[in-house]
């Protein structure tokens, strides 16, 4: 799980991609004070993994609310980054396999990731964790002097009940006997970083 110890390296993964490509939305890369902003708003209901190699942030990944509406609870968005120092090494699907597991276990059925395109690397990651692409918001986006496409996907996380039962906290997940387990489930994913 992350800290807020954490919100330096994880500004460091992030600012390059703000800053120099269209991937991510934001124009202003948010320092070190905003992350930990962040985590500590994200921290209350959903999971936000990092993955550390010798005293390193090799990337992170959380999941945030899908919308507003009360119908939607069940559904979350996520976000992943990879430092480029440790990219095609697994660590994205190795941080997905074990979020997915953790929000499963609180009762979320549904997660959705939206990706600038083209980002061939970035669809090839969430296709092969099974996301499946569901429609493309065409132009929605000006940054670095042009108009953006975004795609989405779409992941099942588990099969769906006829009637789905309340969500679990994090702090609920936390204290559950299998909760190592579960943050731990990707790790067996990684290629050696050597």
């Amino acid at each position: 799980m992350v800290t807020l110890d954490d919100a330096a390296g994880i500004a460091g993964i992030y600012e390059p991609i703000v800053r120099s490509t269209p991937i991510s939305f934001e124009i202003e890369p948010p320092g070190e004070r905003e992350i930990r902003s962040r985590i500590e708003r994200t921290l209350t209901a959903y999971p936000w993994l990092v993955c550390e190699y010798s005293d390193r942030l090799a990337g992170y990944a959380y999941a945030s609310r899908h919308a507003e509406r009360v119908a939607y609870q069940w559904s979350v968005d996520t976000s992943i980054y990879v430092h480029s120092d440790f990219r095609r090494r697994r660590v994205g699907q190795a941080l997905y396999t074990s979020l997915f597991r953790i929000l499963a276990a609180q009762g979320y059925y549904n997660a959705y990731a939206g990706i600038t395109l083209p980002n061939p690397g970035s669809v090839g990651l969430h296709e092969s964790v099974g996301f499946r692409p569901i429609g493309v918001y065409r132009e929605v986006g000006y940054k670095m002097g042009a108009w953006h496409d975004v795609g989405y996907w779409e992941l099942a996380l588990q099969p769906k009940p006829a009637v789905p039962r309340s969500l679990l906290s994090l702090a609920d997940i936390r204290r559950d006997p299998s909760w190592h387990e579960m943050l731990i489930s990707g790790l067996s994913l990684l290629r050696s970083f050597r």
